[in-house]
């Protein structure tokens, strides 16, 4: 849920279209190197399946262990702030507790995940990528947004989604990967997007407990109810529409821009909202706000 931003940590824009690409790449007077790093740092990694991660076993009846995490996540994670927002209180990890998430980590990396139920294997990837994602702001903290920790490689790159952190079953895994190369590509379910936390304020609440297969589809339906009423993911201003960024930077998994997101989010949204939803047909514009989510 990441695109390679640049500028500000909370951006405002109009929705995107074809036309206003047009107007802004023929204002580009800096040369192809600059077009290339202004387009990717406003796109999105499309969903691309890796077929390796496809396998599973949906006669295997075991269960994977989250109790490290969902330990950790009750202790760390203040799922009441006033904000409305999940705030990771990073700066009182204790030492015990931090070598208690990596090993977690490393136990999951551990496992033939291959050979469990698609059900199990969706909880596995979303922990693992929110529990990884702690872990890297762990080691960089303190940081004011988890796009400073530049550890990915490439040139225009920012953050830590493209770097090889995890190793599975003999293969290097980014987080990029697991979002983008296993969870959307295998589930086509849009949201997981309010599943994987990406340690930011714009971002959907990392959830207090773990994902187990029992308790999935109950967090992923509170997930996407708890982010679209909630002003980041959802507000008027004003009778103009914002939507979070996260609507447009994936909008081919909301059955695509803007109309697809508008029938999403109404299905979500109840009370005036809804009904200003239901209603709307003028311009929207988006934005994220990239400060870490720390108290």
């Amino acid at each position: 849920m990441k695109p390679n931003g640049i500028g500000k940590c909370i951006v405002m824009r109009e929705w995107p279209t074809p036309r206003v690409w047009v107007r802004s790449l023929r204002t580009v007077v800096l040369g192809t190197l600059l077009l290339t790093y202004s387009v990717a740092a406003h796109a999105a990694p499309k969903a691309d399946l890796w077929p390796r991660w496809q396998q599973h076993d949906p006669q295997n009846a075991q269960t994977i262990d989250h109790r490290l995490w969902h330990t950790w996540l009750t202790k760390y994670v203040d799922a009441h702030h006033p904000s409305g927002i999940t705030r990771v209180r990073y700066a009182t990890v204790a030492s015990d507790d931090r070598q208690a998430l990596q090993r977690y980590v490393n136990t999951l990396q551990q496992l033939p995940i291959s050979t469990y139920s698609r059900q199990e294997q969706k909880a596995y990837w979303i922990n693992l990528y929110n529990a990884c994602t702690v872990l890297v702001v762990l080691t960089h903290y303190p940081v004011a947004s988890i796009r400073a920790i530049n550890i990915s490689p490439g040139l225009f790159t920012r953050g830590p989604w493209g770097a090889k952190l995890l190793r599975i079953e003999g293969e290097k895994l980014s987080l990029d990967d697991i979002e983008h190369r296993i969870l959307r590509p295998i589930w086509k379910d849009n949201r997981v997007h309010y599943a994987l936390n990406c340690a930011s304020l714009g971002c959907p609440n990392l959830a207090s407990v773990a994902y187990t297969a029992s308790n999935l589809e109950h967090l992923l339906e509170q997930g996407a109810r708890a982010y679209v009423n909630h002003p980041r993911g959802v507000m008027f201003d004003k009778e103009r529409l914002h939507i979070s960024s996260i609507y447009v930077w994936f909008s081919e998994d909301f059955d695509g821009a803007p109309d697809g997101v508008l029938r999403h989010l109404q299905r979500y949204t109840s009370g005036p909202l809804a009904e200003q939803l239901q209603r709307y047909s003028g311009k929207i514009t988006h934005a994220y706000d990239w400060r870490l989510n720390a108290p």
